[in-house]
Order: structure tokens, then C-alpha cells, then sequence
């Protein structure tokens, strides 16, 4: 903070003198930013607007059920699924529970939910980066600034509790999870586990002071481009596999247990170096693992081996969100029976995660991994494949995806408050 923020802060506590100015800035984040980067940047709070944590069952169903009432007549969104969603808001018990925390707020004025967030501290991301940061997500608000101002006020002064004060989000909860805005792509529907708000949010979260802090893509590919574009890379596959001796092979169900153990392994690995990324525990992989047994296809799944050892992996799932869509959510009394029956006539996939391990990255499985797909892909009824997500900065799988023909057309963004931005790192406390 500079002299002149100090002095006036000091002007009207002076009983804060014998405060340093790191103290200051913790104990009264909210003065401390707008003494120092003008109070034009938070303006004042609309009094008709009251911000609380979701305490009651009432609170809480009131907090769901504003996504329903705030996209009734959007016909993009897609609801989630119900039980999922009140273990990763903190409301039943998900291993991410072990690692973190979750409180969610609502937003009233006069009565009415207005606004919804949720205040996350992810433990495991400040000790796997050795930082101090807070994260919020599961944002939804009407178009107005006093409200989103409002909701992010409460998530910072509950996060400023805990010292922490530099913030990150969207995360629902966390980077293994759905994460980052909307900010390209509004035309098409979100895929199966991918986030979609309305194009309006991004000017609420800016206007509060928040700054790109890293995009992620999303790229989609087609059955009717296959017949050209697979024999531009089909001389790098048979290169790569006769080089490396590589073999490949389906998931198997009747090993699930250890095929999900080398996946963890290869995911780990292989994205160790990825901006912002934090290990998935045992306890998340096991637990999304329950889920994921009765929605994978193993021809949609390849593990790639050199000498036994696997090298990399890529796991695809259907898009089953327009049944989600269908069935609102609601897995019971019968909801899972028409999300899980014909998963063949689901036309387009998802290919959640592609990963290799360090020192086999630059030498083209990847490639290798998803032309073995193609005839898999295409002999259950595949039309269209998702890849998603891809950072920005990881150059090999965005020079790969479009090099083998591959279109972006949605971008997401992860953002931080940049005021704060300079107290996320402990040794600089």
C-alpha cells in the first residue's frame, strides 16, 4: 500500500498506527483496496441487497433453486444433477471435503434470490503451490452490479477469516472439477461436465477488479472431416508406434480397479507442470470412480504401453447432457434408467483428458491415443467429439488438435482479483 493510502487510512483509525502495512491490508482487505486503488472501483453497497451464508434447508433450497428460475428461458443451460451438486457445494460429504472447504451465499433484495456464490478454500492448492489463495464459484446473478459486488464482498470478507485474501475463480470446486467462465462460444450447448453462464457475467466479474488469470479451450471435431484429416497425421501414428514399440488397448471392466489406478497415475503425471493444476487424491478418483463405472464405454477409453508400463491414457464420455437435460437433474425414482439405457445413441463424445507421461509428451502418443479412438468412435454411431479442456499453455495438445483438424469454438476463463493478487504467494507476506 502506498504512503498516501496509509496516511489516509490512518486518518481515520488512528488507533491502526503501530499496524504494519501487510497487517492492514489483512485485517481490512475491502478499505485497504479501495484507499488504494480509488473508491470508484467498489461502489457503495445498495442497502436493499443482504448477502448470507446458506444456513437452513430453506437457505439452501432457495440457493438451487435460483439456477432453474434465473435460466427458465435459456435453452442452453443444463441443470445439474441434484445429488452431485449438494456434495460438491459442501451440503453432503464429498472427499473433496478432506482437502477443502465450501460455503455457499445467497443474495436477497427485498426477499427476492437475486444472486448465489460459494466461498471455497481448496488446502491442497496452497500446499501443492505454496500459496495463500481463496477461490469462489457456483456464481449466478442477474445483471446487476451491486449485486455480483455484493455476493463477492461476503465471499471475501468469509475468506478473509481464514487470511486468506488473494482470490481465483470460477471453480465448482476445484481444477479437477468444472471450472472457468464462459467468456466464447454461447451458440452451441455445453458438453457433459463443462460450465455455461451467460455472456453478461463477465462484465459483472470485471467490473469488481478481476483480471484474466488463465483461458482454457474447448475444440470440437467432426465424423464427416475424419477422411482427410486422419491421413495427414497417419505417417507421425505408425512413426511414433513402430519407434516406441507402442500397444494400446481398452479399459477393461474386469480390471477397473487397476486400470483406474494407472489412469490416476498417467493423469498426475502427466499434468504436473499445467498452470494451476493440484493432484487429484485417491479418495476423489475413487469416489468419481463409482460414478464414472456405469457411465464409460470402454471403446471410448485407450491405454497406450511401452514394455508393459503405461505412457499415457485418453478416457471419453458420452454427452449426457441433453438426457440430463430430460430428466432435470433428478437420477431418482427412474431418472437414471433413461441416462443410462442406449449410451450408443448418444451421438457426440467427450474426450475428458488425453495425458502423457513427461518424457514421452513430445514424441506424438497423444496422437497415437485418439487416431486409435476414430474407428472405436466410429463403429458405436459417434458423430462429433468434444476435447475439452485444453490450457492455453499447453501448446503441444492445442498444435496437435489443430494440426489433426480440430476447430476451437469455446473458450473459458479463470480470473483473479488483481488487487490482491500480490499476497497469494507466502514468502512474499
Amino acid at each position: 500500500m502506498g504512503v498516501g493510502g496509509i496516511s489516509r487510512l490512518w486518518r481515520f483509525c488512528p488507533d491502526l498506527t503501530d499496524l504494519s502495512t501487510t497487517a492492514i491490508v489483512q485485517r481490512f482487505p475491502a478499505i485497504a483496496d479501495c484507499l488504494l486503488f480509488g473508491f470508484k472501483q467498489y461502489p457503495m453497497a445498495d442497502a436493499t441487497i443482504e448477502v448470507q451464508p446458506t444456513r437452513s434447508w430453506r437457505d439452501r433450497r432457495a440457493f438451487m433453486k435460483f439456477a432453474w428460475d434465473h435460466y427458465r428461458n435459456d435453452p442452453m443451460w443444463i441443470p445439474p444433477l441434484r445429488g452431485e451438486f449438494k456434495r460438491l457445494v459442501g451440503w453432503k460429504y464429498h472427499p473433496f471435503q478432506e482437502i477443502g472447504e465450501v460455503q455457499t451465499f445467497i443474495a436477497r433484495r427485498n426477499g427476492q434470490v437475486v444472486g448465489r456464490i460459494a466461498g471455497i478454500v481448496n488446502h491442497e492448492h496452497n500446499r501443492h503451490h505454496h500459496e495463500r489463495r481463496g477461490f469462489w464459484g457456483f456464481f449466478d446473478c442477474i445483471d446487476d452490479k451491486a449485486v455480483a459486488h455484493a455476493l463477492f464482498d461476503a465471499v471475501r470478507s468469509w475468506l478473509a477469516e481464514r487470511n486468506l485474501h488473494a482470490l481465483r475463480g470460477p471453480v465448482n470446486p476445484s481444477f479437477n472439477y468444472e471450472i472457468g467462465l464462459l467468456i466464447e462460444g454461447f451458440d452451441d450447448p455445453p458438453t457433459f461436465m463443462m460450465t455455461y453462464n451467460p455472456p453478461y457475467y463477465a462484465a459483472l466479474i470485471e467490473s469488481y477488479g478481476f483480471a484474466k488469470a488463465h483461458d482454457l479451450f474447448a475444440y470440437i471435431g467432426y465424423k464427416k472431416d475424419l477422411d482427410h484429416q486422419v491421413p495427414r497425421v497417419a505417417t507421425l501414428v505408425n512413426r511414433v508406434t513402430e519407434t516406441f514399440n507402442v500397444k494400446t488397448r481398452p479399459m477393461d471392466r474386469g480390471r477397473f480397479q487397476e486400470d483406474l489406478e494407472t489412469f490416476l497415475h498417467v493423469y498426475n503425471a502427466s499434468f504436473l507442470h499445467i498452470w494451476g493444476f493440484v493432484p487429484i487424491t485417491r479418495a476423489e478418483i475413487q469416489w468419481t470412480a463409482r460414478d464414472l463405472k456405469h457411465l464409460i464405454i470402454p471403446e471410448l477409453t485407450c491405454v497406450a504401453e511401452v514394455e508393459g508400463k503405461a505412457i499415457g491414457a485418453v478416457f471419453g464420455l458420452p454427452d449426457y447432457n441433453p438426457r440430463i437435460k430430460a430428466i432435470d437433474g433428478r437420477l431418482f425414482p427412474f431418472g437414471f434408467l433413461k441416462l443410462l439405457s442406449k449410451k450408443r445413441n448418444l451421438k457426440r463424445v467427450r474426450l475428458i483428458s488425453t495425458n502423457v507421461i513427461p518424457e514421452y509428451q513430445k514424441w506424438g502418443i497423444g496422437v497415437v491415443l485418439l487416431i486409435s479412438l476414430v474407428p472405436k468412435g466410429l463403429a458405436i454411431g459417434m458423430e462429433e467429439a468434444e476435447f475439452s479442456w485444453v490450457s492455453e499453455a499447453n501448446t503441444l495438445a492445442v498444435a496437435s488438435l489443430e494440426k489433426g483438424g480440430a476447430r476451437l469454438y469455446k473458450k473459458y476463463r479463470l480470473y483473479d482479483l488483481a488487487a490482491t493478487e500480490h499476497l497469494a504467494k507466502i514468502n512474499d507476506q
